[in-house]
């Protein structure tokens, strides 16, 4: 028999990075009471960088930390609510500390896929608080699987349930998702995740390569809502896998119908795959770098398709868009 596949929504976590981080109190606990209603599991909720991001870098949020959490829990009874943390940009007793005593059951610690490191602190105080917590590793296209499985090793010595595997710039086919993957699940002995991105199409291909490689959770966004060319489409990737003989423990009807509320009442524009989002996944550059590459292409009458390119030479990673300026100022200076 098949085992249970473990759906985790980010719908309010990265798909605000589709909304500008503008997601409004009311919108929040709808969803939230939707997603209940669908018996989701671990809905997270935040500012598309996590905890303690919201900035005029990285986008200034339309709600605080705090105030997303109280909007959250407003709408969730059995649904576990879950925050996503990067150290860095949120600290343990000014960002994770807080929401903790606001309720949040599960938290997400997440760095680059080479620097486990930084997340140790984080996770042995959630752990010690007794959290559900999950080590993250980002942009996995930039290394081994063999390195993956050093760095994941780390996060267990540190007391994570589980590690989540973030194909961040979408730039895996479904063979290499599958090595990686099958790396973890074979060198650990906690389960592994995987979140998608879509941006060479393979959002749905690479999830179900992961779970046919062992992988037990899927985190994933309604309608695919997330940065740059979206997420894994939850209500397509839940129907795949009951297609393929796996359990989710979903309500399926109210999932699709949380995913037709975000289109009515959440998303600004459709979720697709246009060229700015296909540069990003051929370059390997982290998708929430699209508006900003945007506005500096703009800005200095260059091509936001080469901009990326450039920054794909670099492996550019997420906490550097300051770079994107010195890039889009070079290429304008080149082209001159």
């Amino acid at each position: 028999m098949k085992p249970t596949i473990s759906i985790i929504d980010s719908t309010l976590r990265d798909g605000s990075h589709a909304l500008r981080h503008q997601l409004s109190a009311d919108a929040i606990t709808a969803y939230c009471k939707r997603a209940e209603t669908a018996r989701v599991p671990i809905l997270m909720v935040g500012h598309g960088n996590g905890l303690g991001a919201s900035s005029l870098q990285l986008g200034k949020a339309l709600l605080s930390d705090r105030e997303m959490m109280i909007a959250a829990r407003a709408g969730l009874r059995s649904t576990k609510l879950g925050a996503f943390l990067l150290p860095g940009y949120g600290t343990i007793q000014d960002d994770v500390e807080p929401v903790l005593d606001l309720g949040v059951q599960v938290l997400m610690v997440a760095s680059h896929c080479t620097e486990a490191n930084i997340t140790r602190q984080h996770i042995e105080y959630a752990v010690g608080k007794g959290v559900v917590t999950y080590g993250v590793l980002m942009m996995i296209h930039r290394v081994s699987s063999e390195e993956l499985l050093v760095q994941a090793r780390m996060m267990q010595s540190y007391g994570a349930s589980a590690i989540i595997l973030m194909d961040s710039a979408g730039a895996l086919l479904p063979h290499e998702v599958a090595v990686r993957v099958r790396a973890l699940t074979q060198g650990l002995t906690i389960d592994v995740g995987f979140h998608a991105h879509n941006n060479l199409g393979m959002a749905i291909a690479n999830s179900v390569a992961a779970v046919e490689a062992g992988a037990k959770i899927i985190d994933g966004t309604t309608r695919g809502l997330g940065a740059g060319a979206g997420n894994c489409q939850l209500e397509v990737i839940v129907a795949v896998l009951q297609k393929m003989g796996y359990r989710t423990d979903l309500d399926f009807y109210p999932l699709m119908d949380a995913g037709d509320f975000v289109t009515a009442n959440i998303m600004t524009k459709p979720q697709e795959i246009g060229s700015i989002e296909l540069m990003s996944g051929l370059a390997g550059v982290f998708s929430g770098f699209a508006p900003h590459v945007r506005k500096a292409a703009a800005q200095f009458n260059v091509d936001p398709r080469d901009i990326f390119m450039e920054l794909g030479k670099r492996n550019v990673v997420a906490g550097q868009e300051d770079m994107i300026i010195d890039v889009a100022a070079e290429l304008a200076k080149r082209s001159a």
